[in-house]
């Protein structure tokens, strides 16, 4: 279904009269576009509702203009019904509520007086053909500007200094950094959320970040090794393996369905954890899963779930998982499109040095990223 199918399918199992989004995300699933002026709020400066007939922009006069003009790349704007209040006069909030009559129920993804809630998660699963075509754009661009910054790291550069530049490289291709990690040889043994310091880098590096254009996100780790450790390829490697491992058991799941450890149905996200716990034991790193979370689906937010044990969310397709194993100091992920017929790897280049990585008892191989070896 498109949206605005998902959308009437929504209002009538509901009964609902009509639906508002006001969160940057949800927002921009419905619009393509950016509702954010402060990033410090819940919700951006304008809200679009559906009730079941047309589109509706509520906006303040400070906005209104600019939103319709910048900000609906996939709506027709002149099929939009554009309702602009005074800045000073009300609140986004009340504004939507004015748009609901009395004798009628509607859902806000914030808090408007009346109003019933609506979270939007699985409205946007699966990823429409739009947003697949969007998501192979950005999940270049983010790798293309992640791995240009890492060719050019040194030993003594900061963590701080290398956070900063991949603010740089991917702001100037129009993308957010929501989540920047960089973990220099000392704490990224430590922690397995190495937020950066003024720590300098030493043997080795990991780079992660979570990119966001258009409400799309997209998640990628890369590892920069000067005087790496033994251990380090053996780790890495066996990350690789649990990485490979998710992705093959995500397909699985939504193409068939499988039956987790506890002998309930499959096409779970509970599903595709037993695997990544199986795969873990299978490497030689039996309960690493405990340390740090395994991921889960991508798309209008860095995860819109992450899978636990025994976790029921359905795994849909098509629709982008981003999975990151870790194993104590190395780290393996990427954001991939898994549909039907295939296992589309959206944040990789042919830039980057890469290992084959065959996944735990099931028959998928995939080119997976491996530790850039740097003179130091």
């Amino acid at each position: 279904m498109d949206k605005h199918d998902r959308l009437e399918a929504h209002l009538e199992s509901t009964g609902l009269d009509s639906v508002w989004f006001a969160r940057p995300n949800a927002f921009a699933w419905l619009t393509g576009g950016n509702n954010v002026v402060d990033r410090e709020g819940d919700a951006g400066v304008a809200a679009v509702g559906y009730d079941g007939t047309a589109i509706t922009l509520v906006a303040n006069n400070i906005e209104a203009d600019r939103i319709v003009a910048e900000e609906l790349p996939d709506l027709d704007a002149d099929a939009v019904s554009v309702v602009e209040f005074p800045w000073h006069a009300s609140s986004l909030a009340a504004a939507i509520a004015d748009r609901v009559g009395p004798d009628e129920r509607a859902a806000a993804d914030i808090e408007v007086p009346g109003l019933e809630r609506v979270d939007p998660t699985a409205l946007r699963q699966p990823l429409t053909e739009r947003d697949r075509e969007r998501y192979r754009d950005l999940g270049e661009e983010t790798a293309a500007a992640v791995e240009s910054v890492c060719r050019e790291l040194q030993r003594s550069d900061t963590e701080h200094e290398v956070a900063s530049a991949l603010r740089v490289a991917l702001s100037a291709r129009n993308i957010e950094t929501p989540v920047v990690l960089v973990g220099g040889a000392e704490r990224v043994q430590r922690y397995r959320h190495y937020t950066p310091t003024e720590a300098e880098l030493g043997d080795y590096v990991l780079v992660s970040v979570t990119a966001e254009r258009g409400g799309l996100h997209a998640s990628c780790t890369r590892t920069v090794a000067f005087d790496p450790p033994a251990w380090l390829e053996e780790r890495h490697r066996a990350a690789a393996r649990v990485e490979t491992t998710a992705l093959a058991a995500t397909q699985a799941a939504a193409i068939d369905g499988e039956t987790d450890g506890s002998g309930t149905t499959g096409g779970t996200a509970g599903a595709v954890f037993a695997a990544i716990q199986d795969a873990y034991d299978a490497v030689g790193y039996e309960g690493e899963w405990r340390h740090h979370h395994q991921g889960g689906a991508a798309g209008f937010a860095g995860r819109e779930w992450i899978a636990t044990p025994g976790h029921d969310e359905p795994v849909e397709a098509p629709m982008a998982y981003a999975w990151n194993p870790t194993v104590q100091g190395a780290k393996s992920e990427d954001t991939a499109l898994v549909a039907d017929d295939g296992i589309d790897v959206l944040t990789a280049t042919d830039r980057w040095p890469t290992m084959t990585a065959t996944a735990v008892d099931r028959d998928l191989e995939l080119e997976r990223p491996v530790p850039l070896v740097r003179e130091a």
